[in-house]
């Protein structure tokens, strides 16, 4: 593919996508809400989700879509707006520019689509990515970290403390933004993941131990930091503490409690891309380490 156009192109994700597909040659057509300054290999496409003209004028002359916006922080409605109907959009304006070649980046969460209201409407997301009858490939990525990301950025300053605060016990799979963003581009042309569903890491057989998690953390701001698994009622108190006091509590809405808790948030090892389409090259010590060194050199930790 030469031609694509990708949503969510100033996110986290987004932006590293655009930054290797330029690399790998490929002419862009990205969608922002607000003035991008120039850029070689990319035309700024002003418009979002909910705007019909914007999305049509994102897919002109574009064989590929490759859809990465989202909601991840909101309300229920917020989520179904963003996650449900902007899909659901999206996947319309591509279809209508007849182009079939549509990868649509989801998230593991929606495996658990009871468990919260983000995962239901990333489960739902893929409901129509499914049924447009075209040349798809759904991603579902685990927790994504590199340059650049806001999420994990959290875990990282809470391990300068010493003391890295858990949920109960359990594993997580995770994956390095730059090894996402070669599997969604390797996606395009290769035909073993059309019509496929993916959830891909960083190789790592049944993923980390929340435990394990921290202390690479830890170990990757050169601090030995002390894990905390604590009981879910906890977690909860913290939560409605986090919603009432300004602090690291903050995020961990009612919404995402139940989640953050679930013990298994690990890839299936059957829905892993093939290795002919695909495998990981970042090692995770070393890649927890890099972001760390660009936290520190843009100030951020």
């Amino acid at each position: 593919m030469s031609r694509i156009a990708i949503t969510g192109g100033t996110g986290f994700v987004g932006a590293h996508l655009i930054d290797l597909a330029v690399a790998r040659g490929h002419k862009v057509r990205a969608l922002t809400r607000r003035p991008q300054p120039p850029r070689s290999g990319v035309t700024w496409v002003e418009g979002a989700l909910d705007r019909p003209p914007g999305l049509a004028a994102l897919v002109e002359g574009c064989e590929a879509v490759i859809h990465v916006a989202g909601v991840i922080n909101g309300s229920e409605a917020e989520f179904h707006r963003g996650n449900v109907l902007g899909t659901e959009a999206m996947v319309s304006a591509a279809l209508a520019a007849g182009i079939e070649r549509f990868v649509h980046v989801s998230s593991l969460a929606a495996r658990e689509p009871h468990l919260s209201a983000y995962g239901r409407s990333k489960a739902e997301s893929e409901e129509s990515v499914i049924a447009s009858g075209g040349d798809w490939t759904i991603v579902r990525p685990p927790a994504v970290y590199g340059p650049g990301d806001r999420e994990i950025l959290e875990l990282f300053r809470v391990a300068k403390s010493g003391v890295v605060p858990l949920p109960p016990a359990g594993a997580l799979s995770v994956i390095a933004v730059a090894d996402l963003c070669r599997l969604l581009l390797d996606c395009l042309d290769h035909p073993a993941s059309i019509t496929r569903l993916f959830e891909p890491d960083d190789g790592r057989e049944g993923g980390w131990s929340h435990v394990e998690f921290a202390r690479l953390v830890g170990k990757a701001i050169g601090r030995r930091v002390l894990p905390l698994p604590m009981p879910q009622g906890v977690l909860k108190a913290g939560s409605w503490l986090g919603r009432h006091v300004p602090g690291p509590l903050a995020k961990l809405t009612a919404d995402r409690l139940a989640y953050y808790c679930h013990p298994d948030w690990t890839v299936l090892p059957a829905r892993r891309p093939p290795e002919e389409v695909w495998q990981p090259q970042v090692e995770t010590a070393q890649g927890l380490a890099d972001t760390a060194a660009w936290y520190k050199a843009e100030g951020w930790l």
